[in-house]
């Protein structure tokens, strides 16, 4: 199973339009440090699923067919704002699975052009070709799932992003699985506390309890990059970049 950030940024990415911080400046020089939406692709040898729709340019990337589905953790703009283009275009169905969210966002449930939305439930399993998804609920301010991946050799990665750490119910639900990779949400530095979105310090007790392999960071503002460029993380601990890989490979 191929994991790829598309994106990793929060909601303003980074650069941040005006900011003339230290993470703002290396973004504006090198490419390489700018984050987009938060988003990412997963890919196997049946499928290929997008994780949430927040980049504007998903008509330029994906051509008719490229999906298996698209996957929506929740109905904020940056998560799903690249559907607003794409829905208007040609050809068959794209199937979009999401929380049961009766307001979406804007207009896309009652103008949805060729995105047929299907409303998921907590814990129940979702399988497209040889990847499964089980729903997990979150923290947020508009209801929100990460998602359990497993694929057909049981590597597993839990995708938690957007909250401010977990449901006792979803925690308990990770507890009792073998995670290869944990990529969480990180868009606060350890001495913010952020009322939609994990601090470094709720990372690192979600960390604690769930006992991953491995450990990606994601969702970060320009405020945590900041932070990064000044303090050494933990060697368990990584920072994603878009258009990295995270490449599972089956246990031997």
């Amino acid at each position: 199973m191929k994991f790829t950030f598309l994106g990793t940024g929060d909601a303003a990415g980074v650069p941040v339009y005006g900011c003339d911080c230290m993470a703002c400046q290396r973004a504006t020089h090198n490419l390489s440090y700018q984050r987009k939406n938060c988003s990412a692709l997963l890919e196997s040898m049946q499928s290929r699923i997008l994780l949430d729709a927040g980049l504007t340019d998903l008509c330029q990337r994906f051509v008719p067919g490229d999906l298996s589905a698209i996957v929506l953790t929740h109905f904020h703009p940056d998560h799903v704002q690249g559907l607003f283009h794409l829905r208007w275009g040609n050809g068959a169905k794209i199937q979009v699975f999401c929380p049961p969210d009766p307001e979406g966002c804007a207009d896309l449930y009652k103008n949805c052009g060729l995105l047929e939305f299907n409303h998921l439930q907590a814990f129940q399993p979702l399988q497209l070709g040889d990847i499964c998804l089980t729903p997990l609920p979150l923290i947020h301010s508009k209801l929100t799932f990460g998602y359990l991946i497993e694929d057909q050799h049981r590597q597993c990665i839990a995708y938690l992003t957007d909250t401010v750490g977990l449901p006792t119910d979803s925690l308990d639900f990770l507890r009792q699985r073998d995670v290869d990779a944990l990529v969480i949400d990180c868009s606060h530095p350890p001495d913010t506390q952020g009322r939609n979105h994990n601090n470094l310090t709720q990372v690192l007790d979600l960390i604690y309890d769930i006992k991953p392999k491995q450990t990606w960071l994601t969702h970060l503002s320009h405020k945590m990059d900041v932070w990064l460029m000044q303090n050494p993380l933990p060697d368990h601990l990584n920072v994603a970049f878009d258009q990295q890989h995270l490449l599972l490979h089956a246990a031997t």
